[in-house]
């Protein structure tokens, strides 16, 4: 699912296409999203200017003088800006029509995401009072996570994923941040020290940073506002997911995009639990264990074909 470095990467992308743009009308395909798609937006926006578009938490704001559009990816949902006369495919619930013959066209074939309008100040609105700080500003630090975690029993994963805490961590960065740090994600968050989550913090900004300069991942439904997937763990470039702990075991050597020795990466199996047969080459468990009983060496070759490491997957709150 989009997390901040995907979310900050669209709006980055739409800024330049919206900012200052007069909306033309509104058209709603499909209304029931995770929550009901706001009724009236073509009355409420037609005529009025967008004044700025930017991000809190994994919510993208489109700000109006006396409102502001609220808009939430889901699982599996996107922006793009494409002409007005774009085809529709499949999914495309929602077109915010520009004055300059473009759309802001939303598409979510899970239908989590979500699609609000908020009149007055968003930051008090129900979908954004509880959010915790921005894990990019200056007021998020060791000391403010240290604070919180006192007396708390959960998993530190979930408690720096949880947005009341900090907004807008999902389960890719945090696994990344906490490798990084080498804090095993299953410790109780109230039992790491202070030293440990100076430590966890500069990891994570030091993820997310990395991450919306590469675009964001390619991790299954995610594209830029042009369609292209983020770079973030383009095939054959290695980097940054070499890193990501395998099943969450802070002591296991990650899983790659490409494996070692040009062995493709398997969801669940880093480099050092890879089992001898897939090592071998590519071969089958059972041409592996014939060349091994026949005392044929078996040849070590790169293989073609990529296993899509998939992280599980969390509601966005």
């Amino acid at each position: 699912m989009p997390e901040l470095p995907e979310v900050e990467t669209t709006v980055n992308g739409i800024r330049p296409f919206a900012e200052g743009r007069t909306v033309a009308g509104v058209i709603v395909r499909q209304r029931q999203l995770r929550w009901p798609v706001s009724r009236g937006l073509s009355q409420k926006l037609s005529g009025k200017v967008i004044q700025s578009v930017r991000r809190r938490a994994k919510y993208i704001m489109f700000e109006f003088e006396r409102g502001t559009l609220l808009i939430h990816l889901g699982m599996s949902g996107r922006l793009r800006v494409v002409p007005s006369t774009t085809p529709i495919e499949k999914h495309d619930h929602v077109d915010l029509l520009l004055d300059d013959g473009h759309c802001v066209r939303f598409r979510d074939p899970r239908r989590f995401g979500s699609v609000i309008w908020v009149s007055g100040d968003p930051m008090v609105s129900p979908y954004l009072c509880h959010l915790g700080p921005e894990p990019l500003v200056d007021d998020f630090d060791g000391h403010y996570l240290y604070a919180r975690a006192q007396g708390r029993r959960a998993a530190v994963k979930n408690f720096i994923m949880d947005g009341r805490i900090v907004g807008g961590i999902g389960n890719i960065y945090a696994s990344e941040a906490l490798f990084r740090s080498g804090i095993r994600p299953t410790r109780a968050a109230g039992q790491i020290a202070l030293e440990r989550y100076g430590l966890l913090v500069t990891a994570i900004q030091s993820v997310l940073g990395e991450a919306i300069a590469a675009g964001g991942t390619t991790l299954r439904d995610y594209s830029r506002v042009t369609g292209e997937p983020g770079s973030l763990c383009r095939r054959g470039a290695g980097g940054f997911f070499r890193a990501l702990t395998a099943g969450d075991r802070g002591d296991a050597a990650a899983a790659r995009c490409r494996g070692r020795d040009g062995v493709p990466a398997v969801r669940g199996i880093g480099p050092a639990r890879r089992p001898r047969w897939l090592a071998a080459g590519g071969l089958s468990r059972r041409s592996y264990r014939s060349n091994r009983d026949s005392g044929v060496r078996s040849p070590r070759r790169p293989v073609i074909t990529f296993a899509v490491i998939t992280p599980s997957v969390i509601m966005p709150r």
